[in-house]
């Protein structure tokens, strides 16, 4: 009985695992280098992208929300190049147009008749209105092809639309020009002929006008005849035998008179003109058509 009044102690609590974090042990300089290097790599590509994704929302550096910025397609990039060839062209057609107009305006043949003056009566200068068009539409085309040039570059809209405008006007002007030299091109060689007709009359009737002798002689000697026909040849072979060239009575003289050398002179460099103006209009043609296309590409390839 009293072995069954012995009380036992109450059996000590459960340990509780602690709370407390343990410290991890330091790692060696090397390998925590290593895992700093592991850690930054990770982070990359998510800076990358955020950077990426801030660009394109904000846009380049000095681009507002608001600004337009082209990407020229294959398609448009390879018409830039043709087209940029066909500028290159355009300018050198200008300077060879310019050149000719130049050329025809300092002919020995055509200056030296067209600026004598019969008393106060000057030479018909008809013929110089249309090398003066010529002379204006070579520097224009040169200019307008360095504008389409550099609007070809830059690829803008607005100097292409500008070089299309020059372009549509020096066209018109030349259509115009042809026109009038298309209606006139007899009437200029007619009143070249008039004028040389008054001058011989003149020279040949009255030996006391010295000017309409100089007018007569420049006349003959320039174009190697003398008299306008069979009949004023023998006249002036006859009466004054000096207004011919060299005072010799040639058989030259006989078969060909100044009236055919006049049409020979004014309708070779008529025609001359009217080949130039063609395939100077031939070129703006396309040139035309290629900036409109070059523009109309750039306009649906651009990026807002």
């Amino acid at each position: 009985m009293g072995g069954m009044g012995r009380v036992f102690p109450p059996p000590p609590p459960p340990t509780l695992p602690s709370l407390e974090t343990e410290t991890p042990a330091a790692e060696p300089d090397g390998l925590e280098q290593i895992n700093t290097k592991r850690r930054c790599r990770r982070r990359r590509p998510t800076q990358e992208a955020e950077g990426e994704g801030r660009r394109r929302a904000g846009g380049r550096a000095g681009e507002g929300p608001g600004h337009r910025r082209s990407t020229p397609t294959p398609s448009s990039s390879g018409l830039f190049i043709h087209l940029f060839h066909l500028f290159t062209d355009f300018k050198l057609a200008g300077g060879v147009i310019l050149g000719v107009a130049l050329w025809l305006r300092h002919d020995n043949q055509t200056s030296s008749i067209l600026y004598l003056q019969l008393g106060e009566k000057p030479a018909p200068s008809a013929f110089y209105m249309g090398i003066y068009i010529l002379i204006a539409v070579g520097a224009v085309m040169m200019f307008v092809g360095f504008l389409g040039c550099f609007g070809a570059i830059q690829e803008s809209q607005c100097l292409l639309g500008t070089f299309f405008t020059c372009l549509v006007i020096l066209f018109a002007c030349e259509v115009a020009a042809g026109i009038w030299g298309f209606v006139n091109k007899d009437q200029i060689a007619k009143d070249v002929k008039q004028f040389y007709d008054q001058a011989l009359t003149q020279a040949v009737i009255d030996e006391d006008t010295t000017n309409a002798k100089a007018v007569v002689k420049t006349f003959h000697e320039t174009l190697q005849c003398c008299g306008a026909d069979l009949l004023s040849t023998l006249t002036v072979t006859l009466v004054q035998k000096s207004l011919c060239p060299d005072g010799n009575a040639k058989l030259i003289h006989f078969t060909s008179n100044c009236h055919q050398k006049i049409d020979e002179l004014f309708s070779g460099k008529l025609y001359l003109i009217g080949i130039a103006a063609i395939v100077v209009a031939v070129i703006m043609i396309f040139e035309m058509i290629l900036s409109m296309v070059l523009c109309c590409g750039i306009r649906n390839s651009s990026v807002y």
